[in-house]
């Protein structure tokens, strides 16, 4: 059975989104990282960087969100959840998809963990880290609902819900409390993050991880 080692509101949240998607059993095991279970020897063997998400498939064993998601699209083709392979579309999903990882989420992680980027102690350094993070976050969130607002589709990718969908809300989720303008107050972004909500697979992900409003 498909086994995802989670922990709530973390770059676990579009694995778990996808696998509610597939409809496929699977089981949850939570990485309580409050209790530093995921520094743990046992969690270690599994991803060597302490970091959550894990999928385990078998004999498979797979770290990093993207990862994880581009394995359960085409190891579930069925599900519909990447654009066939080859394609024109494919080439924008992973476009986008590695956009999202490789900058967004880069940048996101820099504006929550300043320190690791600066001399230990160095508050003020890590202040205008933060800062700076955040800026540039709002440029990309700009990018995102400027290409929303190109093609007037429902969809990252325009008509079809793809895993784009489930990274851009676990990302743009992370903005919610952000003193400049997050996700949700951009004019396309905003209300398309509503429609990504709205699906089932979305609200019992949203329920199981038990998280508090506001969700985006």
């Amino acid at each position: 059975m498909l086994q995802l080692h989670y922990a709530p509101s973390t770059a676990a949240m579009a694995p778990h989104i996808l696998l509610e998607e597939i409809g496929l059993p699977f089981e949850l095991l939570l990485v309580d990282t409050s209790a530093g279970a995921h520094k743990a020897p046992a969690y270690l063997a599994l991803n060597p960087n302490g970091l959550v998400p894990v999928l385990t498939d078998g004999d498979l064993v797979l770290f990093e969100s993207a990862a994880i998601c581009l394995h359960l699209c085409d190891s579930h083709p069925a599900a519909g959840l990447a654009p066939a392979v080859g394609t024109v579309e494919r080439a924008h999903f992973y476009k986008w998809l590695v956009w999202m990882t490789n900058t967004l989420q880069s940048t996101l992680i820099a504006y929550f963990y300043p320190h690791r980027w600066v001399n230990p102690g160095n508050t003020a350094a890590a202040a205008e880290v933060k800062a700076q993070a955040e800026h540039r976050v709002s440029g990309l969130l700009a990018q995102l609902d400027a290409e929303l607002a190109r093609h007037g589709g429902p969809w990252l990718l325009g008509p079809t819900y793809s895993a784009l969908d489930a990274y851009a809300l676990m990302l743009c989720r992370w903005t919610r409390n952000f003193a400049s303008a997050p996700a949700r107050t951009y004019p396309h972004l905003g209300p398309y993050l509503q429609t990504v909500l709205a699906r089932p697979a979305v609200q019992r992900v949203f329920a199981t991880e038990q998280l508090a409003q506001p969700w985006v």
